[in-house]
C-alpha cells in the first residue's frame, strides 16, 4: 500500500474547493434516464452524451474528480481521443464505480446487499493501470416497517470496509458511500437515527479491515425527512442535523465528505449544503463537498435531448450546476447566482 500516494489523492480530490462528478450510472440506469426523455437507449447515445460532459470547457474550474463506469472508462470521443485522458488533461482525477449493484438481500425482505467483491482484486489493478485513482462503492440501506434490520447494516459495512482495503491495496482511494433511502415517510429524526447507526457500523468495520481512514473519503446521505413525509424541515434544519450526526460518527483523519445528491432537486442539495458550510464550515475537521450525479446533470440532460448537434447549452448547464456547488463549498451560493 502505497499511503504516501494515496494521502495526496484524498487531499486533491478535495483541494480548492472542489467536489465530485459522479457519471457513474449503470447503463440499464442511464437507459432507465433516456427513456424518460425519448433519447434512444443505445451504447452510441451513451458515448455521445458522456462526451459532451466530459468535453465541457472549464469544468476543471469547480470539479477534482470524475467517477466513471466500467463502460465509460473504456470509451473515447468522436476523434479517438480516449475519455480518461480527456478528463486528465482537464486536471480532473479519473475515478471509477466497482461495486456489482445492489441485489435483494435472502432473509430479509426489502433490504439489499451490494455485490462485487468476487475478482474485485483484479478488477483493480486494471482500472489502476488505465489511469483510475479513486473507486465507489455503495449500499443502499431503506427505512420502512421494521427496516433496516441489524444483519442489513452489518453486511453493508462490512462488503463496503472489505472493498475499501482491496482499493487502498491497489493504491486507489477508496470513497465509502452507505446511503440512507429518502423514499418513505420517516422524520428528519428517524433518518437521524439510522444514518447514525449505519456511520457508526461502517467505521467500526473499516477500522477492523485495517482501512487507512486519511486516504479515503466518505460519500453519505444528508440527514433528510422522507420525500413524502408531511414535515419538510427547513435548509437550516437540515444543516444542523447533518452535521451533528457526522460529528458523532466521522473520525477526524477522514479528508472529506462528499455528500450524494440521492434524489434531491439541484437547487436544494446546492442550498444544503452551502448551509453546512456557512454555518460550520470554520469548525469542521474534514471538508463538507458534493459528489453529484442528478443534480449536477439532469439540467444538462433535459437540454440535451440526444440531440448531437445540440451541445453548447447543455454544457453551460453543467458547467453552472458545477458552479453553484463550488460555491456551495465556500458558502457562497445564493439565488442570483441561479439567475446568471
Amino acid at each position: 500500500m502505497n499511503t504516501k500516494e494515496l494521502i495526496n489523492t484524498a487531499r486533491a480530490l478535495v483541494a480548492c474547493d472542489k467536489g465530485l462528478l459522479a457519471m457513474d450510472e449503470s447503463n440499464p440506469t442511464c437507459n432507465k434516464r433516456f427513456a424518460k426523455l425519448g433519447i434512444p437507449q443505445t451504447e452510441e447515445a451513451r458515448r455521445s452524451y458522456r462526451e459532451l460532459i466530459v468535453t465541457t470547457p472549464g469544468l476543471g474550474e469547480f470539479i477534482s474528480g470524475a467517477i466513471l463506469y466500467d463502460e465509460t472508462i473504456r470509451q473515447s470521443t468522436k476523434n479517438g481521443t480516449p475519455f480518461i485522458k480527456v478528463i486528465t488533461d482537464a486536471g480532473i482525477i479519473p475515478g471509477i464505480k466497482v461495486d456489482a449493484g445492489a441485489k435483494d438481500m435472502a432473509g430479509h425482505p426489502g433490504e439489499k446487499i451490494t455485490e462485487g467483491l468476487d475478482g474485485l482484486r483484479d478488477r483493480l489493478k486494471e482500472y489502476y493501470q488505465m489511469g483510475a485513482r479513486f473507486a465507489k462503492w455503495r449500499a443502499v440501506i431503506a427505512i420502512g416497517d421494521g427496516i433496516p434490520s441489524r444483519g442489513c447494516i452489518e453486511a453493508n459495512a462490512q462488503a463496503l470496509a472489505r472493498y475499501a482495503a482491496l482499493c487502498q491495496e491497489a493504491g486507489l482511494v477508496p470513497i465509502v458511500e452507505p446511503e440512507v433511502l429518502m423514499e418513505g415517510e420517516h422524520t428528519l429524526e428517524h433518518c437521524f437515527k439510522v444514518t447514525e447507526e449505519v456511520l457508526r457500523t461502517v467505521f467500526n468495520h473499516l477500522y477492523s479491515q485495517g482501512v487507512m481512514l486519511e486516504g479515503m473519503l466518505l460519500k453519505p446521505n444528508m440527514v433528510l425527512p422522507g420525500l413524502t413525509c408531511p414535515k419538510q424541515e427547513t435548509v437550516d434544519e437540515v444543516a444542523d442535523a447533518t452535521v451533528k450526526c457526522l460529528l458523532r460518527t466521522v473520525p477526524a483523519a477522514v479528508p472529506g465528505v462528499m455528500f450524494l445528491s440521492g434524489g434531491q432537486s439541484s437547487e436544494l442539495a446546492s442550498a444544503r449544503l452551502n448551509a453546512m458550510n456557512v454555518r460550520f464550515k470554520s469548525k469542521l475537521p474534514w471538508a463538507l463537498s458534493f459528489s453529484f450525479s442528478r443534480a449536477i446533470q439532469q439540467p444538462a440532460l433535459e437540454i440535451w435531448q440526444g440531440k448531437e448537434a445540440n451541445v453548447l447549452a447543455p454544457q453551460q448547464a453543467l458547467y453552472h450546476r458545477a458552479k453553484c456547488n463550488q460555491a456551495a463549498r465556500r458558502g457562497g451560493y445564493n439565488v442570483a447566482l441561479e439567475q446568471e
